[in-house]
C-alpha cells in the first residue's frame, strides 16, 4: 500500500498493538466494562459512524429516526461492536476447547456433511457478531479455511491483523495489494473440498452485484456466489451472533444454484437468495449487525 500513514491511523495502530498486548493478561470483568464505558461515550458523541449506523438501523428495523429505541438499539449496537474489539484482544489467549465449548450452533451438519462427502463450502457472512470467535470454531472442529482480508491502514495494522487470524488457524488473503490471483486460489481450495469463509453483505470492490436488501439497492460481493456458481461448492449462508456470555452461530442451508441461465443470471439469483437470507438473520440480531458504514446506494455519501 502506498501513501505515509496519518497521524490517526499511528494512533489506532498503537491501540490495536496494546490491545492485543496487555488486555489478555488484565482481568476481563473490569476490562469488558472499560470497553462498554468507551462504547457508550462514542455512542453519546453522536459523531459520523453512530449516526451512519443509527440510519443503517433505522432501515432494518423501520424504527423513526429520532425514537428513544432506535436511540437505545444504536447503544446495544455501540456496546455489541466494542465488545468484538476487546474479544478479539483476549481471543489469542482462550483456549480452542473453550471456544468450541462456548459456542452455540445451529446447523453445522450443513458443514460436516458437504466436507465429508469431499465437497468444497463457502461460507458467507455479514459483518455480525464476533466473526473471528466463528472462525477459532470451525476451525477447532476440524475445518481449517481460507478467508480475505480488507486492507486495512497502516500497513502495520494490517499485517498485525493477519498475525492474529493466522495464529486462530486461518489461511489470510489480502482483498488488495497481492498477487491478483485471490479468486483463482478460492475455487482451488473448494475444489479439492476446503472450506472457505467470505464477508459477504458489502462490496469493497467495484465489482459488486446490485440486490434489493431491506428494500433498497445495494451492492454485494461477487465472490461467494460466483464460488458456487464457477465451482459447484455449497453456499451456506452464516449468522453470527453474540450469544449472552457467548456466541452463536446459525449455519442456514445451501443457497441451490438455477439449473438454467447464464453464468451471470445465475450468479444475481444466488446473490439476492443470499441478501434474503441475510435479512432476516439480521432482523432477528439487529444490534449485533456492525455496519457503521454507507451501504444503501440511494444513501448520501457523507
Amino acid at each position: 500500500m502506498s501513501g505515509k500513514p496519518s497521524f490517526t491511523d499511528r494512533v489506532v495502530a498503537a491501540g490495536f498493538a496494546a490491545g492485543w498486548t496487555l488486555v489478555p493478561y488484565l482481568p476481563e470483568r473490569p476490562t469488558a466494562a472499560a470497553f462498554g464505558f468507551a462504547a457508550d461515550r462514542v455512542w453519546r458523541r453522536r459523531g459520523p459512524a453512530v449516526r451512519r449506523l443509527e440510519s443503517n438501523l433505522a432501515r432494518v428495523t423501520g424504527l423513526p429516526p429520532g425514537s428513544p429505541q432506535l436511540s437505545e438499539l444504536t447503544r446495544a449496537g455501540m456496546r455489541s461492536y466494542f465488545r468484538y474489539f476487546h474479544e478479539i484482544f483476549r481471543l489469542p489467549s482462550i483456549d480452542r476447547a473453550e471456544i468450541v465449548r462456548r459456542t452455540r450452533v445451529i446447523g453445522a451438519e450443513h458443514i460436516h456433511g458437504n466436507v465429508a462427502a469431499g465437497r468444497g463450502v463457502v461460507l458467507a457472512l455479514p459483518h455480525m457478531g464476533n466473526w473471528d470467535a466463528a472462525g477459532a470454531w470451525l476451525v477447532g472442529v476440524g475445518h481449517p479455511f481460507t478467508t480475505v482480508a480488507e486492507r486495512l491502514r497502516p500497513e502495520s495494522l494490517y499485517r498485525r491483523y493477519v498475525r492474529f487470524r493466522e495464529g486462530l488457524g486461518m489461511e489470510v488473503l489480502p482483498l488488495t495489494g497481492g498477487d491478483g490471483h485471490n479468486f483463482g486460489t478460492l475455487a482451488t481450495r473448494v475444489r479439492k473440498g476446503g472450506v472457505v469463509c467470505l464477508p459477504a453483505e458489502r462490496d469493497l470492490t467495484r465489482s459488486g452485484i446490485e440486490v434489493r436488501f431491506f428494500g433498497a439497492a445495494t451492492k454485494v460481493p461477487a465472490g461467494p456466489p460466483l464460488l458456487a456458481v464457477q465451482t459447484g461448492a455449497a453456499l451456506l449462508p452464516a449468522v453470527v451472533y453474540f450469544d449472552g456470555a457467548d456466541w452463536g452461530i446459525h449455519i442456514q442451508e445451501e443457497i441451490p444454484v438455477p439449473e438454467e441461465g447464464s453464468r451471470q443470471e445465475k450468479v444475481a439469483i444466488v446473490a439476492q437468495r443470499l441478501a434474503d437470507v441475510f435479512e432476516k438473520g439480521i432482523a432477528e440480531h439487529p444490534e449485533d449487525w456492525h455496519m457503521l458504514q454507507r451501504l444503501w446506494l440511494e444513501d448520501p455519501k457523507r
